[in-house]
């Protein structure tokens, strides 16, 4: 492969960090521009306080990436919560993103130890685990009558 066209990953992602960054400027440059009544409509529509939704905006949209492997690690299926819980899946997304916890959790998440230790940061501790013992009551589709 000639030298001039040889792919330079670190590049490539420095380039679509930046690009990310730029796009959410321009988020928060088109929130700022809304009066406040409108900001609360906004708001109230998407079920968030104004002060959690001007910090949704705020952190970006890369702020729920933990809840999924939260959700693989203790054996919660997100994709029936959302379908069977649409309001309980976005209440475990807001309160994941708003957490002030995030290093804590990655780490867990690079040393595969997240179940064993979500419980003592975690903010969606007491739904997490009554979503995990509402699991463990509901039998099987095949004992069901």
């Amino acid at each position: 492969m000639p030298a001039h066209s040889r792919p330079y990953p670190f590049v490539d992602r420095l380039i679509e960090t930046f690009a990310e960054w730029l796009k959410h400027r321009r988020d928060v440059s088109e929130m700022c521009q809304f009066d406040a009544a409108e900001f609360s409509r906004i708001a109230h529509d998407l079920g968030v306080t104004s002060t959690d939704l001007d910090e949704l905006v705020r952190q970006g949209p890369h702020k729920v990436e933990e809840l999924p492997q939260l959700l693989k690690a203790l054996g919660i299926s997100e994709e029936a919560i959302a379908r069977t819980q649409p309001l309980v899946m976005r209440d475990l997304e807001r309160v994941c993103a708003l957490c002030r916890h995030k290093s804590e959790c990655d780490h867990d998440i690079a040393d595969g130890s997240l179940a064993e230790h979500y419980q003592a940061y975690c903010a969606n501790k007491v739904t997490l685990d009554a979503l995990a013992e509402e699991l463990q009551s509901t039998p099987p589709l095949s004992a069901r009558h």
